[in-house]
């Protein structure tokens, strides 16, 4: 069985510019970008140096923001939209030419991809193809994957586009597209916290409380996970083996109601006063 640890760090609100006084020129406002650079400034500062830091096509496009890693030195996977243009030889054409990447695609020989197997959660097959290409921005020559699901792009019904500046040896179809499908991972966390510990269910509007509940729910999650990885819940709370985290949440909320319900017995006087004076049955 193979683990996946994903757990949050650290957590930053963004604030949309129409919920400010003074819209995009209030002092609080903040861009996506920033933040996230701040973060990932925060994890930096802790020695959480890692590997590869992947990115979607919301930030992948923003050129100052795939800068800022490199400055930071720090190798990057990002999303780039199928309109941006790069500069690279197509075909046996001696001369480079601009293209937009949904061109470039299309100018490729089927058997310029490959079928690439990815272990997720359902797993799936995916054919890529890697060029080597120049963008105006950066001075040296980047990969780009080109990352379809199907065999040909008649076929295909999604296609993504993937740039690295990782060295051109190490920067393979196959080494781009299973690094970046652990950010698949992130959509699993959004669903499991949404989904099953509330992270979406807040009746609260300030900043301070809206963190709180945050902190709260990565806190429980992280908890969850925790048990998972160590068993700490199987050994007595479990009749199978913990693989998944509604498996670990399911067991841990079998020890609570099983602890409460014990407190009940022992504790009978406490709960009939309590009843006899507000006239509540807890839940």
């Amino acid at each position: 069985m193979q683990l996946h640890l994903k757990l949050v760090l650290d957590v930053e609100l963004y604030q949309h510019a129409s919920s400010l006084p003074e819209g995009k020129q209030d002092p609080e406002f903040i861009k996506k970008p920033d933040i996230a650079l701040k973060l990932v400034d925060k994890c930096l500062s802790r020695g959480e140096k890692p590997g590869v830091v992947l990115v979607d096509a919301g930030y992948g496009n923003n050129t100052n923001f795939l800068k800022q890693l490199e400055l930071k030195k720090l190798k990057y996977i990002a999303g780039l939209a199928k309109n941006r243009k790069v500069v690279c030889q197509v075909q046996s054409d001696p001369e480079k030419v601009t293209l937009r990447l949904d061109e470039l695609a299309k100018s490729l020989q089927p058997e310029a991809f490959t079928g690439i197997q990815l272990e997720l959660e359902s797993p799936r097959t995916v054919w890529v193809a890697t060029v080597e290409v120049e963008i105006s921005a950066f001075s040296e020559t980047r990969t780009v994957a080109i990352v379809m699901n199907a065999a040909s792009l008649s076929e295909a019904t999604e296609i993504n586009y993937l740039i690295t500046n990782v060295v051109h040896e190490k920067a393979t179809g196959e080494w781009i597209v299973k690094t970046y499908s652990q950010r698949n991972w992130v959509e699993v966390f959004y669903r499991e916290a949404k989904g099953l510990l509330g992270l979406k269910e807040y009746q609260t509007r300030s900043i301070r409380s809206l963190n709180r509940h945050l902190i709260l729910v990565f806190c429980a999650y992280s908890f969850i996970i925790w048990q998972q990885l160590t068993g700490g819940l199987r050994r007595r709370w479990a009749n199978k083996p913990l693989k998944t985290f509604t498996d670990a949440l399911s067991a841990f909320r079998t020890a609570i109601s099983y602890r409460f319900v014990s407190w009940l017995q022992d504790n009978s006087d406490v709960f009939a006063s309590h009843l006899a004076n507000l006239g509540l049955v807890w839940a």
